[in-house]
Formats: structure tokens, C-alpha cells, sequence
């Protein structure tokens, strides 16, 4: 039996490999995956052309997965240390990564990723359309946009990120209610401009059914961009980061009419006590499909410590409802990352799903917990770092502060609870100053 894409397959009561490596991988029945996959619940990105690909779910149902940015700027243009970055963050756990290059040879590094890297793999055409073409943004042609993303669904990309919830009406309402940051979205900004000096409406909007019909052909997500998410926290849930929600929730279904799989982009910058409502008020107005979020960021004042900022809010967003978290490293609104930035985004990140995981209940998120705990009762120091986020970390630590007795640390020594409690309740004298 045939099948275009992931959706049009559960839909049709067909078990795709795909399927049953996510199920097995989830420890979800493949029936109950099936369906909420037919529904729109569970996305799972795979372009027919990315061969190399270990397929992933992405739902609230599911483990927290995360997405880490990277790709070369004029200011940084080292296609190797790109790599690098992104061997070292498969490595580490991370299930998508998102090449958001904006100079120099953007296809080689594109088809680089889709033939050898194993995660999912995410771009934004727009970004890429104004390096192919190297003309002034407003003779970009309609055409040519649409062009870019057929190139990146050949190439083998597994989800794309499209602004087109930014049409006229959502651009209007925009300036008509002023922001203090305006649209910090590049690609949000991008379109934004190209409309006001075209007059033209947003060709990704205007023509969404052609852009359907390209993603049907490969199995590529839609991964409806937030053009106008906040870019600080009093900007958090205003009128223009609504009305363009409204927008992505026809859009959504739009999409799943043509059996296209679909993830909705969202905030941003946003205070703690919103976020839970915000993940509610979109899993309604887009009709549950899985929610992707950047941060949310919980403060405006901390750069060089966005990792941490974001992945507080990243901790509450999934609780509530959010499948994907968009990394964020200390060097956001400061300059690309380097290797050592990535990883210290990953980490924050990976801590932010899985508490989240532990909150939802998600299968065996728990039980990781359980063995690092009954570890640490035992003292059992290779199996604590076996069982950390960031084995290579836990050990330096360790060895940098080498305690006097291999049962204890340098901060307790023979105070250290652990030991002296396993001892006392096994009958043994504890004597902490002449030992």
C-alpha cells in the first residue's frame, strides 16, 4: 500500500519503519503512536532523501526532544568548525539541528548534514534565499522564494521553518500596535520588509498550497515559523504574537488536509507566570499539534547567561505542553556560539527537557533519576558519572578536588551524610574526627 508522507500513512493504518523505531525508542504502543501521528499529535520529521536519518517523534505525549542552532555568518565562516559543532552536539543527545547559515557555500554544508548526520535536519529558506540570489532583497522574486524551498526539500531537509503567518492583515495589525522590540525574528524581519517595499503580500502565505504540495512530495515538516514572537518579556502575549497564532492554527489544518505533518513555532521572550497559558492557548488554537519553542526566555538581563534564562522557561513550557526546545547558549544576542557555548546550551537544554519529562511522567524519565539516587547511596562514583548529562564534567570536577578517602568528597570528607548513614544503619561505630 502506498503512502506521500508519516500522516498519510498512519492514516491509512500503515506502520512505517519510522513509526516503529519511534514507538520502540518511546516505549509507546506502535497502535497509539500510529494515531496520534494520523491527528497531527506527533510529527515525525523524515525527508525521503535523508537516508542517514535515526527517526525521532516530537509530541507532548513524547520525551522532550531538543534543537540546536548553528550555521555560518559572514563574521563566522568556517564550514569545519561548523561540523565540528554539530558532531559534538549529536553526540551529546541533541535530536535535531538546525543549520541557519546565512554565508558562503549554504548548499555544500546543507548536503553535508543530509547525507552524513544522523539527526533531524531543519533550515529556514528565507535566510537562504537572500545569500543563493545576492540581490537586493526587494527584487527577489515571488518565484524565486518558492524556488528555495523545493532546493532545500531536494536536499534532503527534514523540517522547515516558513514565516507565513505574517500576511498583510497580521503585518497591519503589527503596526498598528507597537512593540518595544518590533520583530526580532530574522526570518520574521526578512518577509516583514520585503512586503512594505513590494507592496506584495507574504508568497509564502499567498501561495501555502504550492509549499504543501512540495513538502507532501519529500515528507518534509512545516514548521510554522513565529515571526512575531516577543522578543522581550513586555512584549510577551501581546496582539501581534495572537493574531499571528490565529493565523498558524488555519494554517495547520490547511496542512493536514494535504497530509502534511506540521509543528508550530513559538515564544520567545516571556515572564514565568504566562507561559503556562501560553502553551494552553496554543495547543487549542492549533488544534494539539506538537508545540516548538525557543526558551522561553524569563528574563531580559542576563546575557551570557541565556542558557540558564531559557532553560528555566524551556523546564515550564514543555511541562505544560511543549515537545521541542530550541537550545540557547550563553552567547545569545551576543555572537555565534562557539563549540564550547554549544555545549554548554545542550546541557541547559537537555536538564530543561528531562525535568520536564520527570513532571509529565513520560516512561523511564523517573527511573533515571532512581538509579543516579540509589548510585549515590552506594557511593558509587563510575556509576554516578555513567548515569550524568555530562559525564566528562562530573569527573573533571572530581579530579580537579581529589578528596582524601575515595568514599567521600572534598566538601563533606568524613562529615559526608551518605557514608556515615549507610554505616550507622549497618551497625558500625561512626567516630568522624579519628578516622
Amino acid at each position: 500500500m502506498n503512502y506521500t508522507t508519516q500522516m498519510d500513512a498512519a492514516r491509512k493504518g500503515i506502520l512505517t519503519k519510522e513509526m516503529a523505531a519511534v514507538a520502540e525508542k518511546e516505549q509507546m504502543d506502535a497502535t497509539k503512536l500510529m494515531q496520534y501521528v494520523a491527528k497531527g499529535q506527533i510529527c515525525i520529521p523524515c525527508n525521503k532523501r535523508h537516508t542517514s536519518i535515526e527517526p525521532n517523534g516530537i509530541g507532548s505525549m513524547l520525551k522532550t526532544k531538543i534543537n540546536v542552532n548553528l550555521g555560518t555568518s559572514r563574521d563566522c565562516k568556517d564550514l569545519n568548525v561548523e561540523m565540528e559543532k554539530v558532531n559534538s552536539a549529536v553526540a551529546m543527545g541533541a535530536e535535531a539541528i538546525m543549520d541557519l547559515s546565512s554565508f558562503g557555500d549554504t548548499r555544500k554544508f546543507r548536503k553535508k548534514l543530509t547525507s552524513e548526520c544522523r539527526a533531524m535536519i531543519g533550515t529556514v529558506p528565507i535566510y537562504d534565499a537572500v545569500v543563493y540570489y545576492h540581490k537586493p532583497l526587494k527584487d527577489i522574486t515571488t518565484a524565486e522564494w518558492l524556488d528555495i524551498v523545493r532546493m532545500h526539500a531536494e536536499d534532503g531537509v527534514d523540517f522547515m521553518t516558513i514565516h507565513c503567518g505574517i500576511n498583510k492583515n497580521t503585518a497591519q495589525r503589527f503596526k498598528n500596535n507597537k512593540r518595544l522590540t518590533n520583530i526580532v525574528s530574522r526570518g520574521g524581519s526578512i518577509i516583514f520588509a520585503w512586503m512594505e517595499m513590494t507592496g506584495k503580500e507574504n508568497p509564502f502565505y499567498e501561495h501555502y498550497d504550492e509549499i504543501l504540495d512540495i513538502c507532501r512530495e519529500y515528507d518534509v515538516t512545516m514548521s510554522l515559523g513565529d515571526a512575531c514572537r516577543p522578543g522581550c518579556i513586555a512584549d510577551a502575549s501581546d496582539i501581534s504574537q495572537i493574531e499571528e497564532l490565529i493565523a498558524l492554527g488555519e494554517l495547520t489544518k490547511r496542512a493536514w488536509e494535504k497530509d502534511v505533518q506540521v509543528m508550530v513555532e513559538g515564544p520567545g521572550h516571556m515572564p514565568l507566570d504566562q507561559i503556562e497559558a501560553n502553551m494552553k492557548i496554543q495547543k487549542t488554537i492549533c488544534h494539539g499539534a506538537p508545540f516548538y519553542v525557543l526558551g522561553p526566555l524569563v528574563t531580559d538581563v542576563a546575557p551570557g547567561y541565556d542558557h540558564i534564562t531559557a532553560a528555566i522557561g524551556g523546564t515550564i513550557a514543555a511541562t505544560y505542553g511543549a515537545a521541542f526546545l530550541c537550545y540557547v547558549t550563553p552567547a545569545e544576542h551576543l555572537r555565534l556560539p562557539t563549540l564550547a557555548d554549544v555545549k554548554e546550551g545542550i546541557i541547559a537544554s537537555k536538564i530543561a527537557a528531562h525535568a520536564a519529562d520527570v513532571a509529565k511522567g513520560i516512561k523511564g524519565a523517573k527511573e533515571w533519576d532512581y538509579q543516579m539516587s540509589k548510585a549515590r547511596k552506594e557511593v558509587n562514583w563510575d556509576k554516578m558519572f555513567e548515569l550524568c548529562i555530562d559525564p566528562e564534567k562530573a569527573r573533571r570536577y572530581r579530579e580537579e578536588s581529589k578528596p582524601e578517602k575515595e568514599d567521600t568528597c572534598s566538601m563533606c570528607g568524613n562529615f559526608c551524610a551518605v557514608k556515615n548513614m549507610n554505616r550507622i544503619l549497618d551497625g558500625e561505630i561512626v567516630n568522624i574526627f579519628e578516622e
